[in-house]
């Protein structure tokens, strides 16, 4: 959400907070006044120790990401009680992508609660009236297990009835100017680290080595012995390992008729062990392989005004997403986690998803009978979107080019929020997840008006994704379960029943896809709006980075609830 409506909005929770109060004392309860917080502004993108003092008995429920203090365990909302003029302190996660958080107030020893819909912010909540009863959309208070400090919450027709609701700031520091992404520079994880690495890896100055040429890790085609792809996961595989977590290169081979034994994939993978059910494993993923050349010679679409196949860089397609699987490792490495955390870089993917398809079936099927995959989570071509919205008309191979040689009469193409397995169109598969997607994306990210859930009732399942986007206005941002799969998640679902999330862009829309231009550098020119008549202005760097802040933070944020609760598979 932009700026402006925030501002507007918060101004209108500020109008209709008195109403808030007289309710709450029409009901003896609690007011926002009989709660102090001792920080007026919280740093986005952090966790942070929170006091809360109370004036009055009260309960206060707290429905965002906070840390235990005893596990380390990171745990989705909680509700704490608190008398006359006592304090607790909790280390809570200030939303990212949003300028306020909200904590709701109840009389003192409250079960039941109102809550928020899964596509709408807490913002919108206020404004509709949700903290007077909200009908039956409720949690319940479950008193803490196992190893849990704090209580935790289900989901209950129960809302308990009114509530008061407090509201505190929320700002993200900048450590670099706006036009080089400095709103999106600070936080456990951010867009501007994920852009750095993702310049580090396809940096295009000339270099001796005799591998690729190039400072960056070029030509990394395939994975099957070639040069280039092994020095480039022994750079993997370092990074990896700087960060604490124990690498495993995992080979894969075939035998020929003659009996040789030939290099099929290999893959990197690095987990961090879990602290209570250690075969339990929750994947991050995406291809590192990149697509291979048809011809010997590869052609500039931009120069010979038509496409051929493959590339020596793969920026969009995959070093974004590796990018940011990198730094989710970095970032979730200083994190205690109940279940296993793997963050696997996959070989083979443009040739058949080779990779995940062996470690899907041997390494986990085979060699770890043992070993359940919660949720995967995938990332690949994400970040030519929103917020930059340019690209070439959807699925035009040929489309009109400028002087410059890139695609005009650009259209908008959303941003792909993409879970399995869900082999209907016209109904939703696996709710768990899509609701979660929802839940995430609609307040924490501030995406609450950008985004739309695509179920294709009364379409065609040939066209229903198309055609619910167009009868939707169009959402810059789609949440939906595919019925098809392109990428990594497919070995996850075929293989093992898992219930997959994996996030994207364009794909045949971008007129680099598979191409010698797909570049940083085509990245950028495609998410830059200056001069353009719609969104906001910035330069493609910015853009650029928010969109990767936006889908690595979507990522961070799910793997966080799956480790607390996975979401299993509903058609099993």
């Amino acid at each position: 959400m932009g700026r402006t409506k925030v501002a507007g909005l918060l101004v209108l929770l500020m109008v209709t907070a008195p109403l808030s109060g007289c309710f709450a004392s029409s009901e003896n309860l609690p007011t926002e006044g009989d709660l102090s917080v001792n920080v007026t502004v919280l740093d986005g993108g952090f966790f942070q120790e929170i006091e809360f003092t109370a004036s009055t008995p009260m309960s206060v429920f707290i429905p965002y990401l906070i840390k235990d203090p005893n596990t380390g365990f990171i745990q989705n909302s909680t509700i704490i009680d608190l008398g006359d003029g006592e304090s607790e302190s909790l280390s809570i996660l200030a939303p990212p992508r949003t300028d306020s958080m909200v904590f709701l107030i109840g009389e003192m020893g409250r079960n039941y609660w109102p809550i928020r819909d899964q596509g709408e912010s807490w913002d919108s909540w206020i404004i509709r009236g949700g903290e007077l009863d909200d009908s039956n959309n409720g949690i319940e208070r479950v008193e803490p297990l196992e190893n849990n400090t704090y209580s935790t919450v289900n989901n209950s027709m129960g809302t308990g009835g009114i509530v008061a609701t407090k509201f505190v700031n929320i700002d993200r520091s900048m450590s670099v100017e706006k036009e080089e992404g400095g709103e999106f520079s600070s936080g456990i994880v951010h867009g501007k680290i994920v852009y750095d690495r993702l310049h580090e890896i396809t940096d295009p100055a000339d270099s001796f080595d005799i591998i690729d040429g190039k400072e960056g890790y070029y030509d990394r085609w395939a994975g099957q012995g070639n040069p280039a792809y092994e020095d480039a996961a022994q750079y993997l595989t370092n990074e990896l390992s700087s960060f604490g977590l124990e690498v495993k290169t995992h080979r894969f081979e075939f035998t020929d008729i003659l009996g040789s034994q030939n290099p099929e994939a290999y893959n990197i993978c690095a987990y961090k062990w879990g602290s209570e059910v250690v075969n339990e494993w929750l994947v991050f993923g995406a291809h590192f392989d990149i697509a291979p050349p048809a011809n010997a010679v590869l052609l500039d679409p931009h120069l010979i005004g038509e496409r051929t196949y493959g590339t020596r860089v793969g920026a969009y397609d995959n070093t974004a997403g590796t990018s940011m699987v990198l730094e989710t490792a970095r970032a979730l490495a200083d994190f205690e986690s109940r279940r296993t955390m793997v963050f696997c870089l996959w070989s083979g993917e443009e040739g058949g998803k080779r990779g995940s398809d062996y470690w899907t079936e041997y390494y986990v099927g085979e060699d770890n009978p043992d070993v359940t995959i919660t949720n995967y989570i995938n990332l690949d071509m994400a970040g030519v979107n929103w917020p930059g919205g340019g690209g070439a008309p959807h699925g035009d191979p040929d489309p009109a080019l400028d002087e410059d040689g890139y695609p005009k009469d650009a259209e908008v193409w959303p941003m792909r929020v993409y879970i399995g397995p869900g082999p209907n169109h016209d109904k939703l598969d696996q709710p768990g997840m899509v609701g979660l997607s929802n839940w995430i994306g609609s307040d924490a990210l501030g995406l609450e008006e950008q985004m739309g859930t695509l179920v294709g009732l009364n379409y065609s399942a040939d066209t229903w994704k198309t055609s619910v986007w167009q009868d939707m206005d169009r959402p810059e941002i789609i949440v939906y379960e595919d019925t098809t799969a392109r990428s990594d998640h497919a070995s996850f679902q075929d293989n093992l029943g898992v219930v997959t999330v994996g996030f994207g862009g364009l794909v045949d829309g971008y007129w680099c896809y598979h191409q010698v231009c797909d570049t940083l550098e085509e990245m950028e020119q495609w998410m830059d709006t200056t001069g353009k008549n719609y969104g906001e202005e910035n330069t493609g760097v910015a853009n650029l980075v928010n969109s990767l802040d936006m889908i690595t933070w979507w990522a961070l944020m799910t793997f966080f609830h799956c480790d607390e609760k996975p979401v299993l598979n509903a058609l099993l």
